[in-house]
C-alpha cells in the first residue's frame, strides 16, 4: 500500500490531502528521512509532524468513559469520540465501539476498526463475561444471588429466561454484577425485577480486561497479548449453548 493511502486510511485527511502533507516534507521516518509516497515504512517508523502514527489498523483501545457521554458518531455530545484523537472516525473503517454503554453508566469501552473482532464480541451466540460495579437505592433482601443465578429469571416483556448471573455483595449498597449476556438496560432491569434500583453502574470488566488503574477519561492500546486474549475468550465463549437471545447484544445498562 502506497504511503498516502495508508495515512488516508488511518484518518490523517483525504488521500490528495495526504499527498500535500508527503510534498510539504511532513512525513519523515524515525531517523528524519523524509518520506516518499511511494515508500512504505513499517508503521512504527513513520511520523507525522514528528509525532508517531496513531494505531495501526486492527487495533482495539480500552476507554474509561465517563458519566454522560453518548457511545455514538453523531449523536448530541458529548460524545465518546471527544475523549479519543479526532482521527478515529475519520479512519477507514472507523474505529467503532463494541457495543455500547448508555450515557449513565461509566467504566470499561473498547474500541476497534478491527469488524470481525467487533461481530465476534458483540454476537447474540457470543456470552463473553461483563461485570458490572452498582451502587443500590436499597440494601439486598438477600435471596437475590440464587435468583440471579438460578437460570429461570425473567425480565419484564421478554420470552426467555436470563443466562445465570453471579452476584457479589460489597459492604453497604455497593455490588458485583456479572452477566454473559447483553441484553437491554439488562443490568438495571435485573435489580429492577427484584424491587430495587441502580442509582450508578459502572463495567468495570469484559472478559480477561479489566480498567487496571486507567484514569476516568484516558484510553490506552491494548498489546498484542491482550488483544489475542480477548479472541481466545470470545472464541470460547461463543460456543456455550444457552437459549436464543434477541438479534444483538448492544446494551446490558
Amino acid at each position: 500500500m502506497v504511503l498516502s493511502r495508508y495515512l488516508a486510511r488511518l484518518g490523517y485527511g483525504s488521500r490528495k490531502e495526504v499527498e500535500l502533507l508527503i510534498r510539504q516534507r511532513r512525513v519523515t521516518s524515525r531517523d528524519g528521512v523524509v518520506l516518499r509516497d511511494g515508500d512504505c515504512p513499517p508503521h512504527d517508523d513513520i511520523l507525522v509532524d514528528g509525532a508517531p502514527l496513531d494505531p495501526p489498523e486492527g487495533s482495539v483501545v480500552v476507554l474509561h468513559k465517563p458519566l454522560g457521554f453518548v457511545c455514538s458518531t453523531n449523536d448530541r455530545p458529548p460524545i465518546v469520540y471527544e475523549l479519543l484523537p479526532p482521527r478515529f472516525l475519520a479512519r477507514t473503517p472507523v474505529m467503532a465501539t463494541v457495543g455500547r454503554l448508555d450515557a449513565d453508566t461509566t467504566g470499561l469501552l473498547l474500541l476497534t476498526d478491527d469488524g470481525a473482532l467487533n461481530h465476534r464480541i458483540t454476537s447474540p451466540r457470543t456470552h463473553l463475561s461483563k461485570t458490572y460495579r452498582a451502587t443500590l437505592a436499597e440494601p439486598l433482601r438477600g435471596d437475590e444471588a440464587a435468583q440471579f443465578a438460578s437460570g429461570t429469571m425473567m425480565l419484564k416483556g421478554e420470552d426467555t429466561p436470563l443466562l445465570p448471573a453471579v452476584l457479589h455483595q460489597h459492604a453497604g449498597l455497593m455490588v458485583d454484577l456479572t452477566i454473559t449476556e447483553g441484553r437491554y438496560h439488562q443490568v438495571r432491569r435485573m435489580f429492577a425485577a427484584t424491587g430495587n434500583h441502580v442509582v450508578s453502574l459502572q463495567r468495570i470488566a469484559l472478559g480477561p480486561l479489566n480498567l487496571d488503574g486507567l484514569l476516568e477519561g484516558a484510553w490506552r492500546l491494548l498489546s498484542a497479548t491482550e488483544v489475542a486474549s480477548l479472541r481466545a475468550a470470545a472464541s470460547r465463549s461463543s460456543r456455550v449453548v444457552a437459549p436464543p437471545a434477541s438479534d444483538a447484544a448492544p446494551d446490558a445498562t
